[in-house]
């Protein structure tokens, strides 16, 4: 087979792997009510079931970039596709929230080897035209995968189980494991750089400890002993991190891009970008099946309204970005995230899902227009031969973004939760029962103890536990929007057109330019 061939079968299998990986970061999200249930979980295991996943994903990016340059791209490719695809049927089979949450964090760090070796991999195979089709079909993907998991994941949760969501990956990971050994070919650089681990390591524990920190304050209080201890402890972790990537020759994260002002921008759209509106998704999905009782289905069906936005503005900024700059698509696609947000602000106990439909559209639509520039900026900014780096700390903070501010959203979720009913039971006789009814509220049992008690009584509870969980979420939707709002001012501010370095064009082109 030669090499023109080998080409698409390259892009095959690496679409078909970031397809995969990246359906798993939102494809969950409408089986978690299912999966609170079956498995017993209590709300810091759901939220660990996404923040695993993201965590896995921000710490190994980097660090498997460098050991796909030293031992070969797809090499690095196959291991992340065998260990995804384990960490998947793991995840399938798990009788236990602990063992769900390892497999899922077992998936991130298979997910985050495919995807640190996926562009590299395009860029070896595919030269001039070829690879901006290549790169634009990739990016295509990205879109849809992000866009269509709600939905698949209503389908496969509601017409299987929740453990469908996971196992479907078999066969497709297997599939794609097939192709890349036979078809793919192998790429490596000839002086790679220096695996930094300690970085790798205190970037790690710096986030773990952050996030189970922040999860755990919502378990308890702010001021629980172990959550401060923490919260203290990932913080100087990640102190460490920055001096540590100061004093190696060879940092896994270059802190000399901090001085590129659109490089900077990048970030801060991506980590508010991820930790607003996609962070919500969560909260979103307890709020329609455990409040409003809709099926896995019938809420993936409702989420389409933000994802089918997402999915229309991106392809119409696709297009765009080619002609405008990016900070007039990131910046205002985050402004409109935040009024999206702020739009579906005001529900109450006698609220219906149709509150949410403006601000899922604007939301969705600004959304899709912050993520195809995204990625240019991330590179567009720096050397061909740092592009990789600057990819990679780039999704970092994406996952970063997510992981953090689900984990915030939670502990923040939970006391203005505690707080709002026990405010609309005061001087009932359920008042005393405040701190069990939360418990019951966030393991997903909004009706837990209510048929045991008199028609009148059990209409009240019913009403005091949605009009606080409304309560609550109407705070959820108020910070996120505060956060999507100042991240796109920010980003709007520091991207500037001057600091992309030009590009000269593939040598085929060249060609073809002169000889026109």
């Amino acid at each position: 087979m030669d090499r023109m061939d080998r080409k698409w079968w390259t892009l095959l299998a690496v679409c078909v792997g970031t397809f995969m990986l990246l359906l798993d970061v939102t494809i969950v999200t409408v089986a978690l009510p299912d999966i609170q249930h079956a498995l017993n979980a209590s709300f810091s295991d759901v939220q660990w079931v996404i923040d695993a996943y993201a965590l896995a994903l921000a710490s190994f990016l980097l660090t498997s970039g460098v050991l796909a340059d030293r031992y070969g791209r797809r090499r690095l490719f196959l291991i992340g596709l065998v260990i995804f695809t384990a960490g998947s049927l793991l995840c399938g089979v798990a009788q236990t929230s602990v063992m769900l949450i390892v497999s899922r964090a077992g998936q991130g760090v298979g997910g985050a080897i495919m995807f640190a070796t996926s562009l590299a991999l395009l860029g070896h195979s595919f030269r001039g035209r070829d690879r901006g089709v290549a790169f634009g079909l990739w990016g295509a993907i990205t879109g849809a995968a992000v866009s269509l998991g709600p939905i698949l994941g209503g389908v496969i949760t509601t017409g299987i189980s929740w453990r469908g969501i996971f196992l479907v990956n078999i066969p497709i990971g297997i599939a794609a494991v097939v192709v890349t050994r036979l078809r793919v070919d192998e790429s490596r650089v000839a002086h790679p750089g220096t695996l930094d681990l300690a970085g790798f390591a205190l970037l790690t524990l710096g986030l773990v400890g952050l996030v189970y920190g922040l999860i755990r304050a919502g378990e308890s209080t702010w001021s629980d002993s172990g959550a401060i201890i923490s919260l203290v402890v990932g913080g100087v972790l990640l102190i460490a991190f920055v001096f540590a990537e100061l004093s190696v020759a060879h940092p896994m994260f270059d802190l000399s891009l901090f001085r590129k002002p659109t490089f900077v921008g990048g970030l801060v759209a991506a980590f508010a970008m991820n930790g607003s509106l996609f962070a919500m998704f969560l909260y979103l999905v307890l709020y329609l099946q455990n409040v409003l009782g809709y099926s896995a289905l019938a809420t993936g069906t409702r989420m389409l309204v933000s994802s089918g936005s997402l999915l229309v503005a991106a392809t119409i900024a696709g297009r765009l970005s080619e002609h405008v700059p990016a900070r007039w698509l990131i910046g205002p696609g985050l402004i409109a995230v935040g009024i999206g947000l702020l739009l579906m602000t005001g529900l109450t106990a006698s609220s219906s899902w149709t509150h949410l439909i403006p601000g899922l559209i604007v939301s969705g639509l600004g959304a899709g227009f912050v993520n195809p520039p995204l990625a240019s900026t991330a590179i567009g900014v720096v050397e061909p031969e740092r592009a990789g780096m600057a990819s990679g700390i780039n999704s970092t903070f994406r996952q970063v973004g997510l992981a953090t501010s689900i984990a915030a959203l939670g502990s923040i979720f939970t006391t203005e939760l505690r707080n709002e009913l026990a405010n609309a039971l005061a001087g009932t006789p359920l008042a005393a029962r405040a701190d069990q009814i939360v418990s019951a509220v966030r393991q997903g049992q909004t009706g837990s103890g209510s048929s045991a008690l008199p028609p009148n009584m059990r209409a009240e509870l019913q009403t005091a536990i949605r009009s606080s969980f409304t309560g609550a979420l109407n705070d959820l939707f108020l910070v996120t929007a505060i956060l999507a709002l100042v991240g796109g001012v920010i980003a709007g501010a520091l991207i500037r057109s001057k600091d992309f370095i030009a590009r000269e064009p593939a040598p085929s082109e060249r060609d073809r330019a002169a000889a026109a």
